[in-house]
């Protein structure tokens, strides 16, 4: 049975290699195109074809671990979702299986996940290009250290991610965020002293940053809660169809307009209540996940 699993495992990352390449390559050709293109009508459209190449290899994907069922899990929620709207997606984080989940979950109900990434990413090989083509957005924030030596770069690091966004201004878009900055281990979550059970603290800097750029666009804010069970699946145990149903639950927020018009970095008193917020947000979603977690270690027994 090991043996049969790890082919299993080694035929489902090549399959999901060769659809990365069917789909990967006619993208990186439009990226070129779109990077030679100086109209931004041209662009607009070639962005838009770039988005059904991405949704389709998604989509593919998703296919061949639904057809496989190496891919199982149950939507919960507010599942009453539209494409035609912008969201603010925020998501606890527990394995590299969370993105394929979430792909899978809300292809074709939401506007395609976009991440902010790191202005200086921007000039990775083949990925940088792809990242641009897509138009995830690219973010600039210097360091708290750097602003106290060159005061007047204080607030340009929105306002260039804001400017940044205005592309969104007329393209549904959703914008996820991982607010734990990093996975959950057993081992984080000690070292960070969390006052979570489930859950590693939030970092609120991220989600401030996104709704200050972004706030006039955003619908509102879709707070997903992944649970896996008692046992945290990798990107191999998928692969070898080893990981067991999962649950994606959603909670549809709305946007309350305080949070879209402080200063984060600059404002104590904005920074502290958004923090306040954002908290006794986590608080919510750690006591839903030990329930689910709970309810799939009972089904698991």
């Amino acid at each position: 049975m090991r043996i049969f699993a790890t082919f299993r495992g080694a035929l489902t990352l090549v399959l999901i290699v060769l659809n990365t390449v069917l789909w990967g390559t006619p993208l990186l050709l439009l990226a070129l195109v779109k990077l030679a293109m100086p109209g931004s009508r041209l662009r607009e459209s070639l962005g838009r074809g770039l988005i059904v190449l991405a949704e389709n290899w998604v989509s593919t994907n998703s296919a061949m671990l639904s057809l496989t069922g190496a891919l199982e899990f149950e939507l919960r929620g507010d599942t009453a979702l539209k494409r035609g709207e912008w969201y603010l997606m925020i998501s606890n984080h527990r394995s590299w299986v969370d993105i394929l989940l979430l792909q899978t979950a809300f292809s074709r109900r939401i506007p395609f996940l976009k991440f902010f990434i790191k202005e200086q990413l921007k000039w990775v090989p083949v990925l940088g290009l792809a990242w641009w083509a897509l138009d995830m957005p690219f973010m600039r924030r210097h360091s708290r250290e750097y602003l106290e030596q060159h005061p007047e770069e204080r607030g340009r690091d929105l306002e260039a991610t804001r400017r940044a966004c205005e592309k969104f201004r007329h393209t549904p878009t959703t914008v996820i965020n991982f607010v734990e900055g990093t996975r959950f281990t057993p081992a984080k979550h000690a070292g960070t002293g969390s006052p979570y059970r489930h859950l590693l603290p939030p970092r609120a800097g991220g989600v401030a940053f996104v709704l200050g750029a972004m706030g006039d666009m955003l619908h509102a804010t879709l707070d997903v809660t992944i649970a896996y069970g008692p046992q945290t699946p990798s990107l191999w145990d998928l692969c070898c169809g080893r990981m067991r149903p999962a649950i994606v639950h959603i909670r549809k927020r709305a946007i309350e307009p305080w949070m879209t018009g402080g200063d984060y970095g600059e404002d104590a008193a904005f920074r502290a209540g958004f923090q306040s917020a954002l908290a006794a947000l986590w608080a919510e979603k750690d006591e839903l996940l030990g329930r689910l977690q709970a309810e799939l270690a009972t089904k698991d027994a």
